[in-house]
């Protein structure tokens, strides 16, 4: 008895160690996640206005892009300074 009773406080005392570590990990997920849907939308936008730009210097497109839309430009691509391809720094 006074050796399970040693093991349950020893475990309830590094309680609060186990749900830290959890949070920390489920902080850890959650900023990947948050950069994999960044690096998707960003590849998603390079891919729409590729696509955008070739349409308007394409034949069928070319013909009402210059009828109705004749003011439209192409799109600039994303670029992004050298400084924002870095990931933050989280500091704990």
């Amino acid at each position: 008895l006074t050796g399970a009773l040693g093991r349950l406080i020893a475990v309830s005392e590094a309680y609060p160690d186990l749900k830290s570590n959890q949070n920390f990990l489920a902080l850890q997920s959650q900023l990947e996640g948050t950069e994999n849907r960044i690096n998707v939308a960003r590849r998603d936008y390079i891919e729409a206005v590729r696509e955008f730009n070739t349409s308007l210097r394409t034949f069928p497109t070319l013909l009402w892009a210059k009828t109705f839309f004749a003011g439209t430009k192409p799109m600039a691509e994303f670029s992004a300074a050298g400084a924002a391809q870095s990931p933050p720094e989280v500091k704990f």
